[in-house]
């Protein structure tokens, strides 16, 4: 699916688009392109810029990861938007579809997470541990299907692979994410951990702003529970 199609906001200051599992919110080693020169590409035609464009990350979701992600289209807005994530005022909403069912219909964890580089993983324990850092969202069950239970998280803390690792701890691994357990590996790649939704202030305007991406089309298991 092009750009194009998967703007979900957009003004002078912002950028909002509905990423895809496998797209990189910035480079590594792979050295595969990334998600800013795609969306710089767009501005650049869209609005006849012959020169560079300026774009700048305010935030990140993991590969494997959809849904939304917001840019700062001015240097204005960019340490705006960067302190808006730094101090917790924005609010993030999570879907992920996860093993089997949830040992609660709701609930709020708190663990802490001890992050492995050479892994690229996060361990949750349940006590501070040396090297640990808090970390704390809230989860309830929003549908049950015969093998997998769609759960809505609300982070509270933004850690390295949070969600992956909380859920994993509890027993409830995401479907497809073999680094924390799961039973198999989706075909694309791909985990069922999706960026449903983010509110904030708008940096410039003032304005509250709500932005929602749609689930991944031509999955069976998504379109179930937004059906």
């Amino acid at each position: 699916m092009s750009i194009n199609n998967r703007i979900l906001f957009e003004d002078n200051h912002l950028i909002a688009v509905n990423k895809q599992s496998g797209d990189l919110v910035q480079g590594d080693k792979t050295g595969d392109v990334i998600l800013p020169d795609m969306i710089k590409e767009y501005i650049a035609v869209k609005y006849d810029k012959p020169g560079a464009v300026f774009l700048g990350v305010t935030h990140r979701l993991d590969r494997p990861t959809s849904g939304v992600v917001v840019f700062a289209r001015t240097s204005k807005a960019l340490p705006r938007m960067n302190k808006l994530f730094a101090n917790h005022e924005t609010r993030k909403t999570y879907w992920a579809v996860v093993e089997g069912t949830a040992p609660k219909n709701q609930d709020r964890l708190i663990h802490h997470l001890v992050r492995n580089t050479k892994q690229n993983k996060s361990y949750a324990h349940d006590h501070a541990v040396p090297n640990s850092k808090e970390a704390i969202l809230s989860y309830k069950v929003v549908q049950k299907l015969d093998r997998y239970t769609l759960l809505e998280i609300a982070l509270e803390t933004g850690r390295h692979h949070q969600i992956r690792a909380q859920l994993s701890k509890i027993g409830c691994v995401i479907k497809g994410d073999l680094k924390y357990g799961a039973r198999r590996s989706n075909k694309d790649g791909s985990i069922h951990l999706h960026a449903r939704q983010l509110e904030f202030n708008h940096p410039v305007k003032k304005e509250p702003v709500k932005i929602i991406a749609p689930v991944p089309v031509g999955d069976a298991i998504w379109k179930a529970v937004s059906d």
